[in-house]
């Protein structure tokens, strides 16, 4: 296996921590200063189908991202299907996904100038398959950076925790990026948190401040969320929902609530609050902004003929769905929102908020 290509394993200390955001960021900076970077997801658990082979989301949003030029395969080599560690328990072929591993990490690696090396969680994350996170970036030879949430408390006992799982591995955690710091605790956190960590033997490379934006989900990501389709505009699918108001008072009342990037959710039949959004939707804030990001009309009900035409004719996305207002409201409230492909405004902020809160120069000090 290739052992010269300098690499590095981005690990979380647990999922949504961070891990795809900072090695997207990372490989757009490592770009500016290697020029050819190379990319792997060894273990995915989410993933798609792409002309017959599983690949990992996060592989599909680099690759579509930075033009990594490996094939998909090789960058997201095992997929873990819902029946794949029953099977692998019953029926452990270890030797045969290492070799995997290894081979695609060569191809991953072939004509690059460096490596991102993408976990799939915290570093025991894959031991029931004896794959686990410590275990694969050993497997690579790769040193280990760790992503976790912004805080005191449990971002040094987890990185306590994850440390000793590589240390069993013989893995070196060169540091921590801490994620989503509350930029008025800034100066705090990174004071006290590196000091424990240090303790601890452990550097902090990083304070990512917290970015608003990158919670945002996207009208199409909402509406597969709510189980709902698209009523008008879906060419305005990408379209960021900062904020969600249920749409059961007075439309008068209703419309005291309507600012920049508000979803209104509310029953199909009232078509009051629908007239009272498709006259705010023509409305801009001082500024310029849309005021409106879109409608949901909930429990399958639509208005009347005469008002579905009105929405054809404006520009504001309607999705219907058929669950209850409260129901949509609470699942778009509780959703895991994941930057996608083509998210250009999110991926732009992610490249500027690592550029410039990481310490990539450290992290490669760290690397012989």
């Amino acid at each position: 296996m290739n052992s010269t290509t300098p690499r590095i394993f981005v690990a979380a200390t647990q999922q949504n921590d961070g891990k795809t955001t900072t090695a997207l960021g990372l490989f757009a900076a490592l770009r500016k200063k290697f020029g050819r970077i190379g990319y792997i997801k060894p273990v995915g658990q989410r993933f798609v189908e792409i002309e017959g082979n599983k690949i990992d989301e996060d592989t599909v949003l680099i690759d579509q991202t930075f033009g990594v030029k490996t094939p998909l395969e090789a960058m997201s080599p095992i997929a873990i299907e819902p029946d794949f560690t029953r099977k692998y328990i019953e029926n452990a072929n270890h030797e045969f996904f290492v070799r995997r591993l290894q081979n695609s990490f060569d191809r991953a690696a072939w004509e690059k100038d460096f490596v991102i090396i993408e976990g799939s969680g915290h570093a025991g994350v894959g031991s029931v398959f004896d794959l686990s996170n410590a275990r694969v970036a050993k497997l690579l030879g790769s040193k280990v950076i760790l992503v976790t949430k912004g805080g005191v408390g449990r971002a040094i006992d987890e990185a306590a925790l994850n440390k000793a799982l590589f240390d069993k591995e013989g893995v070196e955690l060169i540091g921590v990026v801490l994620n989503k710091v509350l930029p008025e605790k800034m100066d705090f956190i990174k004071d006290i948190v590196g000091r424990g960590l240090a303790r601890l033997g452990i550097e902090l490379l990083g304070c990512i401040p917290t970015e608003p934006i990158l919670g945002h989900a996207t009208l199409g990501q909402v509406t597969r969320e709510v189980d709902g389709q698209f009523l008008a505009g879906k060419n305005l699918a990408r379209r960021l929902v900062r904020k969600v108001i249920i749409g059961a008072m007075n439309s008068i009342h209703v419309a005291e609530y309507f600012q920049h990037g508000t979803l209104v959710v509310t029953p199909g039949d009232r078509e009051d609050i629908i007239l009272a959004a498709l006259s705010a939707c023509s409305q801009l804030e001082h500024g310029g902004r849309i005021l409106l990001t879109g409608l949901v009309l909930c429990g399958n009900l639509v208005p009347h003929q005469n008002i579905i035409e009105m929405l054809h004719q404006s520009n504001l996305p309607v999705i219907t769905s058929p669950l209850d207002s409260y129901t949509v409201a609470h699942a778009i409230h509780n959703m895991t929102v994941k930057t996608l492909p083509g998210d250009h405004e999110k991926i732009d902020k992610i490249q500027s908020l690592i550029a410039t809160h990481l310490n990539v120069e450290r992290l490669l000090e760290r690397l012989p």
